[in-house]
């Protein structure tokens, strides 16, 4: 009698592959800006504090563009916001047109760091054009997903994400986790593997093809406009 085939692992849901795909793409963009423009977080932009005092502290430069990360940032999700409203004013979607501008962004970050890079200097104008690129690249998708996929973990930021995680398994260890608080921390952990995946894709691709590692995050925010077009607004 043939042994019974092992059962293949469970592939995410429909309604959770874009949410994933987007935490995957964060936490590549994030790795790769840090590592190719001199410590510049894109999508965690108050990490840039951070990088900040150790510019300053070290003498190192890069100090102005990290500052200017998190207005740029503010600046891309009230426009988000503004233009969302408007469409939804006008009845009419917006999910799908701001997806579109993040892709748009992100192929522009990458044209700008193939042809300005590499980036000897932090302050360097043509890093700052592509840092900031693709910090309002992230703004978008950050307020796309606060609005639009607010019911699945946050795509850019994991601290929150892993701190409800290791609640939740105290919980299970106590036996006081129900069915609600499992399916909520497989989603989570689905989030921060998805986003760990794409810090060390970064990584790795960065080491292996320098700034042509740009050209990868247009293409999976293209793969996740396929994935929403199912879904409304």
């Amino acid at each position: 009698m043939p042994a019974p085939a092992t059962a293949a692992p469970p592939a995410a849901p429909a309604g959770e592959r874009l949410p994933l795909l987007l935490s995957l793409n964060a936490g590549y963009v994030d790795t790769l800006g840090f590592i190719a423009l001199h410590g510049l977080f894109s999508a965690h932009v108050t990490g840039n504090f951070v990088t900040i005092g150790y510019a300053l502290g070290n003498g190192a430069s890069g100090a102005w563009t990290k500052l200017a990360a998190l207005p740029m940032f503010c600046l891309g999700v009230f426009l988000a916001r503004l233009y969302g409203q408007a469409r939804r004013d006008a009845r009419k979607p917006a999910f799908m047109r701001l997806l579109t501008a993040k892709t748009l962004l992100l192929c522009v970050a990458a044209a700008l760091a193939l042809a300005l890079g590499p980036f000897p200097m932090g302050d360097s104008w043509g890093l700052f054009a592509t840092g900031m690129t693709l910090v309002l690249a992230m703004s978008i998708q950050n307020a796309v997903h606060r609005v639009h996929l607010g019911a699945a973990p946050p795509s850019t930021l994991m601290t929150g994400t892993t701190t409800q995680i290791m609640l939740d398994l105290a919980d299970a260890a106590r036996g006081q986790a129900d069915e609600a608080v499992k399916r909520r921390m497989g989603r989570m952990g689905r989030a921060v593997l998805a986003f760990a995946i794409g810090c060390g894709a970064a990584a790795l691709l960065h080491v292996s093809i320098g700034l042509w590692a740009f050209v990868l995050p247009p293409l999976v925010s293209l793969a996740g406009q396929a994935l929403a077009r199912s879904y409304p607004g």
